[in-house]
């Protein structure tokens, strides 16, 4: 096989494997949320379909296959199908600007290194916060088309949490693009390679703390999680957007958050912690997507510690959250560290 054949191939099974690990990530964070919830809540968790209650995911897949789906009989047919499938599309649509590795002949297979992710694209954080703004399209619609007034109460409230917390999320970002002066996450990734002193990581964790938080919790809220998961808030709306939802349809909505997720951290871990550097020898191997996938799994287990373990706000507390608090707080890191790069680079 050709050289120009061969580097083909390979990019197409670098594809296959990304949105491969997607949807399987959205099975498993399945299985580790309510494993992970029965162990703080001191009770088993999914136990017994398969060693441990491993099978438990596929059990779930298949129960919803077989379900029946339903529609409400004055609900709008095509929009009521179209907006789980906009949901998903733009979750995994999104991850696919987002960088896992480095660059890699396959151990000298190639004579010409590849990059390891769906495409390098040079301004990938405005594709990246572009695609995932499209997601709440898909809860708005779902809320409107199920002639529900539940459902419709949920679907207002994730566009205004949405469109409130994207301007602190932006920000947030913003401080990180100005440190690193590239759109790009490959080269975000690249300028914090090395270590400060030998020993502490150039990671813009340790430059942007207060951006590191603000962008956490505005990732929570976009992602519709608890303790901001009031589009689907059980206690006061059903089940908010989804509640008229079953079977095949009803399912792409949680895939699409968990992919969110997913995508939410991946980005964390390249803007902040550093990509895939961090461990020197695993870097000349070839192997640093290794180190991406422990620090994104980090990420994973901390929004499944906080929905276990911060009760949810108010709706106003929400809003005044993220209006009166967040969004200033942006504001103020995004001034000063655009002062103190100017000071140092007088």
């Amino acid at each position: 096989m050709d050289q120009a054949t061969l580097r083909f191939v390979i990019q197409l099974l670098i594809i296959g494997f990304t949105f491969f690990m997607l949807i399987n990530a959205s099975a498993l964070l399945v299985l580790a949320e309510r494993k992970i919830m029965g162990f703080m809540q001191q009770r088993y968790g999914p136990y017994l379909v398969g060693p441990h209650g491993l099978l438990q995911p596929l059990a779930d897949i298949v129960k919803l296959l077989f379900k029946e789906e339903l529609r409400p009989k004055a609900a709008d047919k095509w929009l009521f199908t179209l907006a789980p499938i906009i949901s998903v599309t733009a979750a995994f649509a999104a991850f696919a600007a987002v960088p896992w590795g480095a660059e890699t002949t396959f151990f000298g297979l190639l004579d010409t290194p590849v990059k390891l992710g769906v495409a390098d694209v040079n301004v990938a954080v405005l594709v990246v916060f572009a695609i995932t703004s499209m997601g709440v399209y898909g809860i708005v619609l779902a809320g409107w088309s199920s002639n529900n007034k539940y459902s419709l109460l949920g679907g207002l409230r994730s566009s205004a949490q949405m469109i409130s917390y994207e301007l602190a999320y932006a920000t947030a970002l913003a401080s990180v693009i100005m440190l690193a002066g590239s759109l790009s996450l490959r080269e975000v990734v690249d300028a914090q390679d090395g270590f400060w002193f030998r020993v502490i990581p150039r990671w813009y964790l340790f430059l942007q703390p207060i951006g590191f938080i603000i962008y956490a919790i505005a990732g929570v809220a976009e992602t519709n999680r608890a303790p901001f998961d009031f589009p689907e808030a059980e206690q006061e709306l059903v089940g908010g957007y989804n509640t008229e939802y079953s079977s095949v349809r009803f399912a792409l909505f949680p895939q699409a958050e968990y992919i969110n997720m997913t995508t939410m951290s991946a980005v964390a871990t390249d803007l902040y912690l550093g990509g895939w550097h961090g461990v020197p020898f695993l870097d000349r191997l070839g192997l640093g997507w290794m180190v991406f996938l422990v620090k994104v799994g980090v990420i994973l287990f901390t929004y499944i510690w906080v929905r276990w373990t911060v009760p949810r706000y108010r709706y106003d507390q929400l809003m005044q959250f993220g209006w009166k608090w967040l969004f200033p707080a942006a504001v103020v890191n995004l001034i000063a560290t655009a002062a103190l790069i100017l000071y140092f680079n007088a």
